[in-house]
C-alpha cells in the first residue's frame, strides 16, 4: 500500500543519519583518547580510558551541546549495531566464523551502550552537582560485576575473538566490502583502517590477556582500556609503543568518521 511504503521510506531515511552519527560519536571518543595516550606517551603517564575521553567532552565548555549529541549519538551507534547482528544486514551467515562477527557486534552495541548510560549519568548528574558521582558509582558497579571471576573468563574469550577479528579484517581488507570512499581519499582510508583495526584489535588481545589471568587466579580485578595501556607502558620501549598505540587510535578516529561519511548503511536488509 502507498502507506506503508511512505512509512518504510521515512524510516530509513531517519535511521541511516542516526547511525552514522555513531560512528562519528566512535570517531570523536577515540581522537580524545589518541590525544590522552600521545600525551601519556610524552609525559610517561599512564593515559586514561573511554571513560575519561567522555568525561572529557562532558565537562568541556561546549559540554552543553557535545554531551547530548554525543549521547543521542552513542545511541544510534548501539541500534545500529544491534541491527547489525540480528537481522545481519552484512550477510555473515550462520557459520561459526559469521556468528562470531555477530556476537563481536553485540558485544559492541553493549559496550557502547555501557558507554552511553555512562555519559548520561555525567552529563544528568553535573546539571545538580559539581562532581561526577552518578557517572563514578555507575562505573564502579560494572567493574565489580566485570571483575568476577567466571564473568572475567568468558569476557577474555569475547576480546580475543573481537581482537582477532579486527586484525583479520584490516590484513585481509575485509572493510573494504561496507565502505566504499571517493578514488580520491581511497589510499588514505586503507591507511587508516588498517592502522587503526590494528591497534585496536591489539588492545582487544591484551584485555583478553588481562581478564584471563585474572579470572584463571580467581582474583576479582580491572581489565580495561586503562589497564592495557599500563600494560603497554610498562614493556620494554614502552613509551614508544604506547606512542604507537597513540598512533593507532587516531587512526581507528579517522577510520570512525570516513566510515560516517562513506559507510553503507544497508539498513533496508534488516
Amino acid at each position: 500500500m502507498p502507506g506503508s511504503v511512505t512509512a518504510d521510506t521515512s524510516w530509513h531515511d531517519w535511521f541511516k543519519p542516526f547511525a552514522r552519527l555513531g560512528y562519528g560519536a566512535r570517531g570523536l571518543v577515540y581522537l580524545v583518547l589518541a590525544f590522552f595516550i600521545v600525551s601519556a606517551a610524552l609525559t610517561t603517564g599512564s593515559g586514561g580510558d573511554s571513560k575519561d575521553a567522555v568525561r572529557f567532552i562532558t565537562q568541556s565548555t561546549a559540554s552543553a551541546i557535545l554531551a547530548p549529541l554525543l549521547i543521542v549519538s552513542l545511541a544510534g551507534y548501539c541500534l545500529w549495531r544491534l541491527v547489525q547482528a540480528l537481522f545481519d544486514t552484512d550477510d555473515h551467515g550462520f557459520d561459526p566464523l559469521g556468528l562470531a562477527v555477530r556476537a563481536g557486534l553485540i558485544g559492541s552495541a553493549a559496550s557502547y551502550g555501557f558507554l552511553m548510560v555512562y555519559t548520561f549519568s555525567l552529563w544528568w548528574g553535573s546539571r545538580f552537582s559539581a562532581g561526577g558521582g552518578p557517572g563514578d558509582g555507575f562505573a564502579r558497579t560494572a567493574a565489580t560485576f566485570i571483575g568476577a571471576g567466571p564473568v572475567s573468563l568468558t569476557l577474555s574469550v569475547l576480546f580475543a575473538i573481537i581482537g582477532g577479528a579486527h586484525i583479520w579484517k584490516a590484513v585481509s581488507r575485509k572493510y573494504r566490502d561496507h565502505i566504499k570512499p571517493s578514488p580520491m581519499v581511497g589510499w588514505w582510508v586503507d591507511l587508516a583502517a588498517i592502522g587503526g583495526l590494528c591497534a585496536r584489535g591489539l588492545v582487544f588481545l591484551i584485555i583478553a590477556f588481562l581478564l584471563f589471568r585474572h579470572g584463571l587466579a580467581g582474583e576479582e580485578g580491572r581489565a580495561g582500556l586503562a589497564d592495557a595501556l599500563d600494560f603497554i607502558a610498562g614493556l620494554p620501549f614502552g613509551v614508544w609503543l604506547l606512542g604507537a598505540t597513540g598512533a593507532g587510535f587516531f587512526l581507528f578516529a579517522v577510520y570512525s568518521f570516513a566510515e560516517s561519511v562513506w559507510r553503507r548503511i544497508n539498513v533496508e536488509d534488516a
